[in-house]
């Protein structure tokens, strides 16, 4: 729908009196102001990558896993039947969007949850089950 198109709509909205104004260019750029505000393109584009990597049934069980306690590479790909490349794709995923984080230790990568609040609060959703 065009801008114009938009508008119309809205202008008529306000003359149907149903919105809480009487100017419609006035409310148009009040709502476009609250749209920045309140849901700005770059906090959802960061949220929707966040959500987007959990999107996937092997990551989600990795998460359940972590939850539990942190773990090495080798083990979630037992744990999970995973390839290596497979389980590191996974894992790479869910660390550049901040959701675990990594150890080494020797030549040894260790996963734990970066924070266990944020992964907690979704699984109260019961989004992680």
């Amino acid at each position: 729908m065009s801008k114009t198109d938009a508008d119309k709509r809205l202008a008529r909205l306000v003359r149907s009196c149903v919105c809480p104004t009487e100017d419609a260019s006035k409310y148009a750029k009040e709502l476009r102001d609250l749209a920045n505000r309140m849901a700005s393109k770059e906090s959802a584009k960061k949220q929707s990558r966040f959500f987007k990597a959990l999107a996937d049934e092997n990551r989600v069980r990795i998460l359940r896993l972590l939850m539990l306690r942190e773990m090495c590479v080798c083990e979630i790909m037992v744990a999970l039947n995973l390839t290596q490349p497979t389980a590191s794709h996974h894992l790479g995923i869910l660390e550049k969007e901040g959701i675990i984080k990594r150890r080494k230790e020797g030549k040894w990568v260790f996963y734990a949850i970066a924070n266990l609040e944020i992964i907690e609060g979704i699984g109260k959703l019961g989004l992680l089950k």
